[in-house]
């Protein structure tokens, strides 16, 4: 049973902006914490933004500033907009829940910025 599924993921040109969501259940999206990592070729997955039930957010530093995480309570959704985008955020971007009912991960989504 699929309990995340993402989308916005595509190409893009540096300096441009992508927005991702991330659907979750009504069931987990209440219950956890969502964050957003990424994994680029050949390096290690990385927390890119999260935020937690109360609201808190931390970023990666190399992306405060031009990565905002949000959610919405009624869609049981959590976005990822990403501004000024830079050939080094080419990754795919996964969508993670972690909470009372698990650890869930989404299936990623490719993002890629030309030069």
């Amino acid at each position: 049973q699929v309990q995340l599924v993402e989308s916005g993921g595509g190409l893009v040109q540096a300096g441009g902006s992508l927005r991702l969501s991330c659907a979750a259940s009504r069931r987990i999206f209440s219950s956890s914490a969502m964050g957003w990592y990424r994994q680029a070729p050949g390096k290690q997955r990385e927390l890119v933004a999260a935020i937690t039930r109360g609201g808190s957010r931390n970023y990666l530093d190399s992306v405060k500033g031009r990565f905002t995480i949000s959610g919405d309570n009624v869609k049981n959704t959590v976005y990822l907009q990403m501004n000024s985008l830079k050939p080094e955020d080419t990754a795919v971007y996964y969508c993670n829940a972690e909470g009372g009912f698990g650890n869930y991960w989404g299936q990623g989504t490719q993002v890629t910025v030309s030069s």
